[in-house]
């Protein structure tokens, strides 16, 4: 039995607003989302050369491999637009191109610092953070870093040097461009020692003959997918490709394909930290 009052059309009437507002506010559709992630009807996914954890390029492009590169490509096909890498040097002309969207999401270390100029999603992955140094060089654990003079590099445009710097007050830090060049310097004995993350230390030392990566570690990186600001209304769909990549195998797939070393599993949810 149905008893209905003079208020009762008033209380459907409002319910069913709240619904609607409800729903506006929580879903998107996918031709909205489309739109937002990718305006220009593809998915621009920025990318540094020489990085497992961005792309390492091989003879063609159908043998590049990176992590960052892997969950670009599957999120583009997700959407069902076409998939465009941007490739860069390094990794400062990834975030300045997110920043002023020139690409549409890159897959990154998530900083306190980077989140005033580009929104994150929570992390999928960590990596250590460590120093590679050339052979036959007398340091052999981080410990050594703390030598008066010793001179590290780091990438030009990262947080490295910030970090590194309160740890070994009395080191000289050398922005340089690429790792490319960050290779040669450690060969020509123009560097003590490289500072970045292991995935890619672990790929330069391949190409350095005598050198090794110090083991333990002085700093983690926390990895989430970054969008430019101004494009938050998608933010609840690429969280949830990334909560699926995560759980489907999708990011350890990336990895293992990558030869990505010194990865962690990801405990901390990283969403525009600080």
């Amino acid at each position: 039995m149905r008893i209905l009052n003079r208020s009762t059309p008033a209380l459907i009437a409002l319910l069913a607003a709240l619904l609607t507002a409800c729903t506006t506010a929580d879903v998107t559709s996918p031709a909205q989302t489309r739109a937002t992630l990718a305006p220009s009807g593809k998915l621009r996914v920025g990318v540094y050369s020489g990085s497992p954890s961005s792309i390492v390029q091989g003879t063609s492009s159908a043998d590049a491999k990176g992590v960052g590169f892997d969950l670009g490509k599957a999120l583009a096909a997700r959407l069902g637009v076409p998939f465009e890498p941007v490739i860069f040097p390094s990794n400062a002309g990834v975030l300045s191109a997110v920043e002023s969207g020139q690409v549409d999401v890159t897959f990154t270390n998530a900083t306190a610092e980077r989140a005033q100029h580009m929104d994150f999603s929570q992390t999928y992955m960590d990596v250590e953070k460590s120093f590679l140094v050339p052979g036959g060089s007398s340091i052999a654990a981080l410990s050594d870093m703390s030598r008066p003079g010793m001179r590290i590099g780091v990438s030009t445009g990262s947080s490295t040097a910030a970090e590194l710097t309160p740890l070994y007050p009395s080191a000289i830090m050398i922005p340089i461009p690429t790792l490319a060049r960050a290779r040669e310097m450690l060969a020509n004995g123009q560097l003590d020692a490289f500072a970045t993350n292991k995935a890619i230390l672990f790929e330069m030392s391949d190409g350095l003959p005598g050198s090794h990566v110090l083991a333990g570690r002085w700093g983690m990186e926390h990895f989430g997918a970054a969008i430019p600001k101004g494009r938050q209304q998608a933010m609840p769909y690429l969280r949830h490709f990334i909560d699926d990549a995560r759980s489907d195998g999708l990011v350890t797939q990336a990895i293992t394909r990558a030869g990505l070393r010194g990865t962690v599993p990801a405990t901390t949810a990283i969403s525009n930290p600080g």
